[in-house]
C-alpha cells in the first residue's frame, strides 16, 4: 500500500526480464551438477555414447551402405544431435517450475521466465556439446565438410523449438495429473528413438513406412538437416515448414493452457498427490 513503485520504460522492463532469464538459465544449468563444466561434460558423454552405439549398430548390421554418400560418422551425428536437442528440450520444459512453485513467490519471477530459462538452458548445453564434439572430431579424426552449415544449424534450432512446444504441452497438463505426464513424457522420449528417423533416410523408405513417421516434426527436421549437411542428399518427402507450423500450433495451445492452468492451480494440489 505504501510501497513506492518505479515505472520502468519498455527497454528497462525488457532488460529486467532478460536479466531474470539469464540468472534462471544459470540456475537451471547448475541444477544437474554443482559444477557447470561437469554438467556439460556429462551431457557430452551421453551424446558420444549415443553416437558410438549407433555407429557400432550400423557397422554390425551392415547398414552403412543404405546411408547417404559422405562421412558416415557425420551422418550418425546429424541424427543424434537433433534427437538429443529435441528430447532434452522436451524434458527440460516439462520439468520447468510452474505457478505453484515456491520460486513464483518472488515478485519479478513468473512462469514465462521459468519456461524460457529451461528452454534456453537446454539449448545452451546442447549447442555447446555439439560444437565441442565437432571440434574434437575435426581436429583429431578428419576435417569436417558441411555443405550448408547455416541451414543445418537452423534445423537444430527447429528441433529444439518443436521440443520446447511439446514440453510446454506436458508442462500444462502436469499440475492436473503429474504421474500420467511423467509417464507420457518418458514414452514420447523413448518412442523418438525410432520415430525420429535418425537411423534412416526418408528418401529410402517405401510409401507405407513413410506414413508411420511423417507425423513427427523431428523426423522432418532430421531429414532436412541431412539435406543441408550432405551435398549428395536432397530430401523429397519431408518439409521443414511442416515442423515449424506444428511447433507454432503446439506453442499456441501450450500458452493458452498455461494461462488457464495458472489461474486455477493451487499449492494444495501438490499436497494431495
Amino acid at each position: 500500500m505504501f510501497k513506492q513503485r518505479n515505472r520502468n520504460s519498455t527497454l528497462g522492463s525488457a532488460l529486467t526480464i532478460f536479466e531474470l532469464i539469464f540468472h534462471s538459465v544459470v540456475r537451471d544449468v547448475r541444477a544437474s551438477h554443482n559444477n557447470a563444466f561437469m554438467a556439460i561434460a556429462i551431457n557430452m558423454l551421453q551424446t558420444v555414447l549415443f553416437v558410438a552405439a549407433f555407429y557400432v549398430m550400423f557397422s554390425v548390421l551392415g547398414l552403412r551402405g543404405s546411408t547417404v554418400r559422405g562421412d558416415f560418422l557425420l551422418y550418425v551425428m546429424s541424427g543424434v544431435f537433433l534427437f538429443m536437442c529435441h528430447t532434452k528440450a522436451v524434458g527440460s520444459v516439462a520439468k520447468a517450475e510452474g505457478a505453484s512453485s515456491p520460486m513464483m513467490l518472488h515478485a519479478p519471477m513468473n512462469t514465462i521466465i521459468s519456461i524460457s530459462a529451461a528452454a534456453v538452458g537446454s539449448l545452451y548445453i546442447q549447442v555447446l556439446t555439439m560444437f565441442a564434439i565437432l571440434f574434437l572430431y575435426h581436429v583429431a579424426i578428419t576435417p569436417l565438410v558441411i555443405d550448408d552449415p547455416v541451414g543445418a544449424f537452423m534445423m537444430i534450432l527447429l528441433a529444439w523449438f518443436t521440443g520446447c512446444a511439446v514440453g510446454l504441452i506436458f508442462l500444462v497438463i502436469k499440475p492436473w495429473n503429474p504421474t500420467v505426464v511423467m509417464i507420457m513424457t518418458t514414452i514420447y522420449q523413448r518412442a523418438n528413438m525410432i520415430a525420429s528417423g535418425k537411423m534412416f533416410l526418408a528418401n529410402t523408405l517405401p510409401g507405407f513406412m513413410l506414413k508411420m513417421f511423417d507425423w513427427n516434426p523431428l523426423f522432418h527436421a532430421i531429414d532436412q538437416s541431412r539435406g543441408y549437411v550432405f551435398i549428395n542428399y536432397n530430401p523429397h518427402y519431408t518439409s521443414w515448414q511442416y515442423a515449424f507450423w506444428v511447433g507454432i500450433v503446439l506453442l499456441m495451445i501450450g500458452l493458452m493452457g498455461e494461462f488457464y492452468t495458472r489461474r486455477h492451480v493451487s499449492v494444495s494440489w501438490n499436497a494431495r498427490r
